[in-house]
């Protein structure tokens, strides 16, 4: 399982999925989940929905995963060739500076390289300073504008890290380019696959959602459309146990289980989860053995955010995949986490014995 686990997460990372061009994504997921599902929609804005149904009566349960990654779009060409780009999701401009990037172009991928002014022409007071990215460009050896379209670049079009995923050293720690959230990605397609080896009676939605990173907006229209009775968010969360961060900030280690969130907040907005559900997910952990953490969250959300003010409302929480170095073009994940929310999502499934919560 270890092995597919591996295999699953680096076919996901690899593809490109910047929010809003998610279909590169959604075609690895369905490959993936191909015979695990009993009907597969897809809605306008791109979510994508793999239905295995249950028992009349029975509860409908969401999971849910983005499949989106952070990005940067084409924002202007230089009459030098240099381009010049803007954020897509939340980055943090430290990240940014001397990496390679892939622009996804007309004609094919563009491989470009983020430049700023060189050190040794940096003052004092720059130096104490993170290089805004309205100051950054992109090198792409071309020495025109003309020259750069002639490799089918223009305004509007979206770039990615450049980075091929891997297991650290031999070790279970994969590091990435997209592991959020192409590591909730994988837990969902594993939980689908092992299904039809478990007795649920409920009927299970896996929804590779679109557009999280830029303000939660798939994952809203998905909770509208299916009004679920249950929904987990599947996403990863803060780590902070390495250097230079306070562990009391984000008590959430790499490598000791998959976490259970109680609440997160971003700003003044925060999410509460609702007691009775994180209590089921406990027991769910309890009964089956399995290592977890909880999670408390300050200075971002999830998917279960919108999903929980859907329609009617839904009763949402989520399951975190602890990651190092997020919104980075190299966070980690250990697959042991993957595999420890695989089976506690699947242990409570199975708790609920085709009832919903009240």
């Amino acid at each position: 399982m270890a092995d597919r686990m591996h295999e699953v997460l680096s076919e996901l990372d690899a593809a490109i999925g910047v929010s809003g061009h998610e279909d590169e994504v959604a075609a690895v997921i369905a490959g993936q989940l191909e015979g695990a599902y009993d009907s597969r929609d897809a809605d306008p804005l791109g979510n994508q929905y793999f239905t295995r149904g249950g028992e009349d009566g029975a509860p409908t349960v969401m999971l849910c995963a983005h499949m989106d990654e952070l990005g940067f779009i084409i924002r202007h060409i230089e009459d030098e060739g240099f381009l010049r780009i803007g954020p897509i999701g939340g980055h943090d401009a430290r990240m940014v500076i001397d990496q390679d990037l892939t622009i996804h172009g007309e004609d094919g991928p563009v491989h470009g390289l983020t430049g700023a002014k060189p050190a040794h022409l940096v003052e004092a007071e720059e130096r104490k300073q993170a290089i805004p990215l309205e100051d950054l460009f992109v090198d792409i050896g071309t020495a025109s504008r003309e020259e750069s379209e002639a490799l089918g670049v223009r305004v509007g079009q979206v770039a990615t890290f450049r980075r091929t995923g891997e297991l650290l050293n031999g070790t279970r720690v994969f590091t990435g380019k997209a592991v959020d959230d192409r590591a909730g990605c994988a837990v969902m397609v594993e939980v689908m696959r092992r299904l039809g080896d478990q007795p649920i009676r409920s009927t299970v939605c896996a929804t590779a959602s679109v557009q999280e990173e830029v303000g939660l907006r798939g994952a809203l229209v998905a909770g509208t459309r299916l009004q679920p009775d249950i929904a987990l968010a599947l996403d990863v969360t803060v780590c902070g146990d390495t250097p230079g961060v306070e562990f009391r900030r984000s008590p959430v280690r790499l490598g000791a289980g998959p976490a259970i969130k109680y609440y997160d907040a971003a700003d003044w907005l925060g999410a509460p989860v609702p007691r009775r559900l994180t209590q089921r997910l406990e027991q769910a952990a309890d009964g089956a053995g399995l290592a977890y953490q909880r999670e408390v969250l300050f200075g971002g959300g999830t998917d279960a955010w919108t999903i929980a003010t859907s329609g009617h409302g839904v009763l949402a929480g989520c399951v975190s995949v602890p990651s190092r170095y997020i919104h980075s073009a190299v966070g980690c994940v250990h697959l042991d986490d993957l595999e420890g929310g695989v089976r506690l999502v699947l242990a409570f499934l199975e708790g609920l014995d085709g009832e919903p919560l009240v």
